[in-house]
């Protein structure tokens, strides 16, 4: 709502021509101008812009008329051609003569800039304006109304900052913790790994044992069991050596008699 009546603010000097040609497109373009101003329920382009077409015409006979210059940047405001009304504007701030005039040039200058959320160049404009002219109220208000806008978009793009800033910690903090999970899930897997392998160790171990045991188990038999041949052989040995101690004792005991008897027929 105060933009549409920052629109309706826009300063308009209409002054009439001294030569009668340049007059006469002068006064059509007022009577256009003033007629789509009157109409506040909608912005008449089409009046706006026929307006500035009769400018341009008086502007061809004299391109340097300032005063017709500023109605020509008034037209090309109403039609919303924002950035075109700005290079007028800031031209003629500069080359108006009298206060008032440079301060309504710094004025409108302004409003074109708002309208383009050039806020740091609308301020300015607004200041040079009330520097020309301290006491226009509207020049005051639209300041005012700058200085606002320029406020809540400082305080926006710190809480945008804020909350960049915050989802930024908020996703290293995601991110350590993703990287704790995942070095504890590997930790987990690392020893789980080292836990089958111990147990495999352990299998494969008790496995060996069981099967060294199997092997002593089955060579036992092996080294008490004995064929029929082997003990027939291994009692024939122990008999002819039994035979062999038996007839040493007899040939013993017989050299032995013989001695006694021959010491008794002494």
């Amino acid at each position: 709502m105060k933009r549409i009546y920052l629109i309706l603010l826009i300063t308009t000097i209409s002054l009439s021509a001294f030569a009668q040609n340049e007059r006469k497109f002068v006064r059509n373009g007022n009577k256009l101008f003033m007629e789509a101003v009157r109409d506040t329920t909608q912005i008449d382009s089409v009046k706006f812009s026929n307006a500035e077409t009769e400018y341009r015409k008086a502007l061809n006979k004299r391109p340097n008329d300032l005063k017709w210059n500023y109605n020509l940047a008034d037209a090309m405001y109403k039609q919303q051609r924002f950035e075109d009304a700005e290079g007028k504007f800031s031209e003629l701030a500069e080359k108006m003569e009298e206060p008032i005039e440079r301060a309504f040039a710094n004025h409108n200058l302004g409003n074109t800039q708002l309208m383009q959320n050039k806020l740091d160049e609308s301020i300015e404009s607004y200041k040079k304006a009330l520097r020309e002219n301290p006491s226009d109220l509207e020049t005051k208000y639209n300041l005012a109304y700058a200085q606002m806008l320029k406020k809540q978009q400082e305080q926006q793009q710190q809480q945008n900052q804020q909350n960049q800033d915050q989802n930024k910690d908020q996703n290293k903090d995601q991110q350590d913790q993703n990287k704790d999970q995942q070095n504890k899930d590997q930790n987990k897997d690392q020893n789980k790994d080292q836990q089958d392998q111990n147990k495999n160790q352990d299998q494969n171990k008790q496995n060996q044992d069981q099967q060294n045991k199997d092997q002593q188990q089955q060579q036992q038999p092996q080294q008490n069991k004995i064929s029929k041949q082997d003990a027939e052989q291994l009692l024939q040995a122990l008999q002819n050596d039994e035979r062999k101690i038996q007839d040493k004792v007899k040939k013993e005991k017989a050299a032995k008699a013989k001695r006694m008897q021959t010491e008794k027929e002494w």
